[in-house]
């Protein structure tokens, strides 16, 4: 992906676009990747950088909801089981099969949970990734030798996906740009412009590199802002009602010590009825989460001292270690982009999370709501909507069989390069041509300096917290040792970037502060 190009191309488009999307999260980069490939025209900006929201912020699963299975919403997970097959044949390289084990410390709960995952595997059909069955306590302790074990009787092992939430988004942007988008980041849209019949048909947007002012115009406008959904609708209509309900979800990351097998634990029912999943995560652990309502959505949430204590004391319920405050490598939140009919009432845990398609008079297509598993079909939805409304030819949906970039069907022969698939031989090759960027940024960090440049040449990364926090997952493996390595990455990145040193050392610094907000207090 390239900045420079893109912005060129926006630029000096004089035709309208077929798609203008705002918004560069995994709804937004979708909408683009399948609106491209049905030989649309499209034009995608984002605010910040690609994911720097809820996208980046997920519990890494790629799964069909057992918690709306509880719930009865059994549409809703029979297409999320559905799109996650898609996704695991299209990106094999970043969706992986995971055993989940739910562990019976009651005499019904066996029977119980066993029947439930029973639905869950029927409902997946030919997408299910294995077969649930009910397991003895010894095979319990095999699978998970780290759990509690007082009064323990066994478990129920069932499987869903695990991904790397912004690996994958990249991958789709990278994708998306192959399919002939044009996305850029770092360029707020800062208003819409509407026809003399006051219909939207464009945007105005800054590039915050350069200050340059764009002016865009196209067919339909399309607003995939998330959590800031209400923000962009406000500019079309400063009277309308917001729909979105922002929730916080909350996640500690624990060494991998804590779970050291290859299976994950999930809780059915926590003290506030949510499900709680333990989830190991390349080398850590992952614990999560909470459903906190917010009264504003923000770019950089921060997790509450309550939510953090909710997860380390049931976390302790259920390993034999019971983690502290001072285990904590990371915590980071993400908010999730609720709508809510009911205005306001109610818990945010019972808020659906289907998405809905919002189109005012003005034409502007607001899509909100939804979860990462569902991305691709709610890009579809949007593109078959957008065609109808901006009078275009009517074009065939190809992404159920469109390979993501990166695809590829043995990564781990690519060790810890395997999150890039196919990409991994290219950047192996950064190591061998120049042996100083096969030298880690951090000894703690499992992140090479060839994939910092990596992440500037072919991945649009513009800052330090987007290489550290997106690129790779630096900032959630160890906060203090991303804040550590943030000097050494700016220098590699000012280099390919062209910065000087007060640039270096701006974002180094600004790096330090964010990477604070993602580490608990000492003591």
């Amino acid at each position: 992906m390239d900045r420079e190009g893109a912005l060129a191309r926006l630029a000096d488009q004089r035709d309208r676009w077929d798609f203008i999307i705002i918004g560069g999260g995994a709804t937004g980069i979708g909408t683009a990747l399948d609106a491209a490939a049905r030989g649309y025209s499209v034009a995608l900006l984002d605010r910040s950088d690609f994911g720097k929201g809820t996208s980046s912020r997920s519990t890494k699963l790629i799964h069909g909801g057992v918690r709306y299975l509880q719930q009865g919403n059994i549409p809703l997970v029979m297409e999320a089981l559905k799109e996650r097959g898609i996704l695991r044949r299209n990106a094999p390289h970043l969706v992986q099969d995971l055993p989940f084990v739910v562990p019976n410390y009651s005499w019904w709960e066996a029977p119980f949970y066993g029947i439930g995952m029973k639905v869950y595997d029927a409902l997946a059909g030919k997408y299910g990734f294995g077969h649930s069955r009910v397991l003895s306590r010894e095979e319990t302790l095999e699978r998970i030798p780290t759990i509690e074990t007082d009064g323990l009787n066994g478990g129920v092992v069932y499987h869903d996906g695990q991904f790397d939430d912004s690996r994958l988004l990249i991958n789709l942007a990278q994708t998306a740009v192959e399919q002939g988008a044009v996305l850029i980041n770092y360029a707020p849209v800062t208003g819409l412009t509407k026809s003399s019949d006051g219909l939207v048909d464009g945007v105005r947007a800054r590039d915050l590199e350069s200050g340059r002012e764009l002016e865009l115009r196209g067919r339909i406008v399309v607003n995939a802002t998330g959590v800031f959904a209400d923000e962009v609708r406000r500019m079309d209509d400063p009277t309308a009602a917001p729909v979105i309900r922002p929730s916080q979800g909350v996640h500690v990351v624990l060494p991998r010590r804590f779970l050291p097998g290859d299976s994950a634990i999930m809780v059915p029912r926590t003290d506030d009825g949510r499900v709680l999943f333990a989830i190991p995560w390349y080398h850590t652990v992952v614990i999560g989460t909470t459903d906190t309502p917010v009264d504003r959505p923000e770019l950089e949430p921060r997790p509450l001292d309550e939510e953090v204590d909710f997860l380390l004391e049931h976390a302790a319920r259920y390993l034999e270690e019971d983690p502290g405050p001072g285990d904590v490598l990371s915590v980071f939140a993400g908010l999730r982009p609720l709508v809510d009919p009911s205005g306001g009432e109610g818990e945010t845990s019972t808020i659906s999370r289907e998405h809905v398609i919002l189109v005012p008079p003005s034409g502007l297509l607001t899509i909100a709501g939804g979860k990462w598993t569902t991305y691709r079909k709610m890009a579809e939805d949007v593109v078959d909507h957008g065609a109808v409304l901006g009078g275009m030819e009517i074009r065939p949906c190809p992404t159920r069989e469109l390979n993501i970039h990166g695809y590829h069907l043995n990564p781990e022969r690519f060790g810890p390069l395997a999150p890039y698939g196919a990409d991994a031989a290219a950047v192996a090759a950064l190591e061998r041509h120049d042996p100083g960027l096969a030298d880690r940024v951090h000894p703690r960090l499992p992140v090479t300096a060839a994939q910092v440049v990596w992440a500037v040449r072919a991945e649009m990364a513009r800052t330090v917290d987007d290489v550290l926090a997106r690129r790779t997952r630096a900032l959630l493996f160890d906060a203090a040792a991303a804040a550590e390595a943030a000097p050494e990455v700016a220098r590699l990145m000012a280099v390919e970037l062209e910065r000087d040193r007060g640039w270096e050392q701006e974002q180094a610094d600004d790096f330090r502060a964010l990477a604070a907000g993602y580490r608990l207090p000492a003591g």
